[in-house]
């Protein structure tokens, strides 16, 4: 479901579906424009050719001295001769005429409306739909037409196969169809090519910034289309100076770390040979002003490179080492590990994790009786994280009492040895990358450090 969204939410489905949208749009349009123009045009040449057979029949008749209609019609059409073809003419009295023609083919009357109904027009003539001898629909054109001078008038009725008309342009339609259809898929499928082949740039570029945030590449490489090539380059340039932004931050850490290694020592040093409860209180307060100074050190450090160039370190590894080292310093403490088989990769320095798992776990081996459980669980695979759980039988932390828990320097019970700034240390570690940090009730009955870190994928 999630892939189905990505791709509806893709530039190459956007472009493809107007495209799209558009061709069908505009192939309905031209196949109606055409079906139209063609309908038009059949019609037009059935009448032309209904009113040539009409004129055919007229010049083709004539009257007796005794008034009876004479003359043998023959319009060059073998369907006029084809028993109940729809295509029929017949010649009928009307005044001071007798008798009556009619083709080989009408061998029935077709029954004619009134005047009243349909009438005649200027030209008198007129036309009408009727039903033809096997069920076809014929159109039947009409006109009555002086024979001579004495005024004898007979009635002219030539009748073309309706049904037949419409079957062919039904036909015609089908085809056009057909055809319309045919070239549209390909036309559309060769759209949606050329569209897919034009973004394919914009889906190296991505694969590169990946690459980049992976760790496995410096910089965007390769030949981009001119439209592509200057995003590049700018790109290129942000991660240079990026990257001279991190250097120079490195340097200064490590300028302002060596400024103050010298000072602290000299203080240390004094406080243990001045000695007494003066010089205890002096050590315990530079040491504590070394690790400040270390922490803010290694939240700046940190700070440069977050956002930049992201680092690979693999958790299982890690948390296995660590498990190994905290395991022979607290050798009454059994510390199980469960890992998923696969890897998983941390996205940070190796050292900030093991400076992260090394306070979780020195908290819980210190407030645990027994048991120190540690947990990696794959996480959100959409938000690309893992969770990282430590639990311990300890007594456990109140739920009230979890936030005092992770402010820096305070401590829940002044029993044991520590400055509080274990869990501290790793709330503001976790915060700098990005994650989140909870603190619950575990099932051994201590305390469950519940920590989400962002992961890569290989």
């Amino acid at each position: 479901m999630s892939s189905i969204k990505r791709w509806l939410n893709s530039l190459t489905f956007r472009v493809v579906a107007f495209s799209t949208l558009w061709a069908i749009v505009a192939l309905v349009v031209i196949a109606t424009i055409i079906a139209t123009l063609f309908r038009q045009a059949s019609e037009r040449g059935f009448e032309s050719l209904m009113t040539a057979h009409l004129f055919n029949l007229i010049s083709s008749v004539g009257v007796s001295d005794d008034g009876a209609l004479v003359g043998s019609p023959n319009l060059g059409d073998l369907r006029f001769t084809v028993p109940r073809s729809g295509w029929y003419w017949a010649v009928e009295p009307v005044e001071e005429v007798s008798g009556q023609l009619r083709s080989l083919s009408l061998t029935r009357d077709v029954p004619s409306p009134s005047v009243s109904l349909v009438p005649f027009n200027a030209a008198f003539q007129r036309s009408y739909i009727a039903d033809g001898l096997a069920g076809e629909t014929i159109e039947v054109f009409e006109t009555e037409y002086g024979l001579d001078g004495e005024n004898r008038v007979a009635r002219f009725r030539v009748m073309g196969n309706r049904t037949e008309l419409e079957a062919d342009i039904s036909a015609f339609e089908r085809q056009l169809w057909l055809y319309l259809f045919i070239f549209g898929v390909g036309m559309i499928a060769i759209n949606a090519l050329a569209i897919v082949i034009g973004l394919q740039p914009l889906r190296r570029v991505r694969t590169a910034l990946a690459e980049i945030r992976a760790g496995s590449a410096q910089r965007l490489d390769g030949n981009f289309p001119v439209e592509i090539a200057p995003l590049a380059a700018e790109t290129n340039e942000l991660i240079d100076g990026n990257r001279r932004i991190v250097e120079r931050s490195r340097t200064q850490v490590g300028n302002l770390a060596h400024s103050l290694k010298t000072p602290l020592a000299v203080l240390t040093n004094e406080a243990r040979a001045l000695g007494g409860k003066k010089g205890v209180l002096l050590a315990e307060q530079a040491e504590a002003m070394r690790m400040q100074v270390e922490h803010y050190l290694q939240r700046a450090r940190m700070a440069a490179q977050r956002d930049t160039i992201v680092f690979r370190t693999p958790v299982k590894a890690t948390l296995e080492r660590m498990v190994r080292v905290m395991g022979k310093l607290n050798p009454h403490i059994d510390m199980v590990l469960d890992a998923p088989a696969e890897e998983l990769i941390f996205a940070g320095e190796r050292e900030d994790l093991e400076e992260l798992v090394g306070n979780l776990l020195e908290n819980a081996t210190k407030w645990g009786r027994e048991r120190v459980r540690i947990a990696v669980r794959a996480g959100d695979e959409q938000k690309h994280s893992f969770q990282l759980l430590v639990e311990d039988d300890g007594p456990g932390i109140p739920e009230e009492d979890t936030r005092e828990a992770l402010t820096r320097g305070r401590r829940l019970d002044e029993s044991k040895p520590g400055t509080g700034l274990g869990l501290a240390i790793v709330a503001d570690l976790v915060k700098e990358y990005g994650g989140s940090l909870q603190l619950g009730r575990s099932d051994l009955g201590g305390l469950k450090a519940t920590v989400t870190l962002r992961r890569l994928h290989d």
